[in-house]
C-alpha cells in the first residue's frame, strides 16, 4: 500500500507543512516532511491507546527501529521509516535528537513536563541540518522555543521571546528558512491556510 506522507503531514501538522512548501529542492522537501511524518507517527500513539504502559510499549518500538534507521537498513514495507532512513543517510544526521525524542514522548504519556528542547527545538535543528548543514543550529535554537511556547500555550513568553528569535533567524541562508519559517506565526491569528501561507511567504520574504 503507498502512502502518501506529504498528505499525512499536512493533515497533522498544517503549519510546518506549509513551511515546507517553500523548500525549492524536491529532493530536501521530501527528506523534511519524513522527518515531520515520524515526528506525527509518535504524537498520534497517545491519541490511539488510553494506557500510559501501552503507549510506553509503542514508543519503545519506535526506539527499537532506529537501530534500523541508523544502521541504514529499515523496516521494510514501512513508508516513514523508509523514507526517513533515507534522509537520514543523505544528511549524515545523528541519532541522539531522535532518540530524545521518543524519550521525552513516554515521559510526557506518564505525566512529566514537556522537554521543550526534544519536543521542539532538537527537530528545528535537524530541519535546518538537512537544507544547509549543521552550523545553524545557534540560528534556528531561540525560534525553536518560541514556537514551543507557543504550542504549549505560553502566549505572553513566546510573544516576549519573538525579537531574540528574529534575530537568530535573520542569520540564516534563505535556502534554511523554511526550517523554522513556521515559528514566526506564533501568536498571529490566522486560521485560515490561505492566509497562514500568504503570512508565510510575507516572512520568508521580508523576515517579518
Amino acid at each position: 500500500m503507498t502512502v502518501d506522507l506529504d498528505a499525512q503531514v499536512r493533515a497533522a501538522d498544517p503549519d510546518r507543512w506549509l513551511s515546507s512548501r517553500f523548500v525549492a529542492d524536491e529532493q530536501k522537501r521530501a527528506d523534511l516532511i519524513a522527518l515531520y511524518a515520524f515526528e506525527a507517527e509518535l504524537l498520534a500513539i497517545p491519541t490511539r491507546v488510553t494506557q500510559p504502559m501501552l503507549a510506553e510499549m509503542r514508543y519503545t518500538w519506535w526506539a527499537e527501529q532506529m537501530d534500523g534507521v541508523f544502521a541504514n537498513n529499515p523496516r521494510v514495507g514501512h513508508p516513514v521509516l523508509e523514507a526517513l532512513t533515507a534522509a537520514v543517510a543523505r544528511h549524515g544526521l545523528d541519532r541522539a535528537p531522535f532518540d530524545a525524542l521518543i524519550e521525552a514522548h513516554i515521559g510526557r504519556v506518564h505525566g512529566e513536563p514537556h522537554d521543550l528542547d526534544a519536543f521542539y527545538v532538537s527537530p528545528m535543528q535537524v530541519a535546518a541540518r538537512m537544507l544547509a548543514g549543521e552550523e545553524y543550529d545557534a540560528a534556528v535554537a531561540e525560534a525553536g522555543r518560541l514556537w514551543a511556547l507557543s504550542q504549549t500555550g505560553r502566549g505572553d513568553e513566546a510573544r516576549a521571546l519573538r525579537s531574540v528569535a528574529n534575530a537568530g533567524l535573520g542569520k540564516l541562508p534563505a535556502g534554511a528558512f523554511p526550517a523554522a519559517a513556521h515559528a514566526v506565526l506564533a501568536g498571529f491569528d490566522h486560521p485560515e491556510p490561505v492566509k497562514r501561507l500568504r503570512l508565510l511567504w510575507a516572512v520568508l520574504r521580508g523576515r517579518i
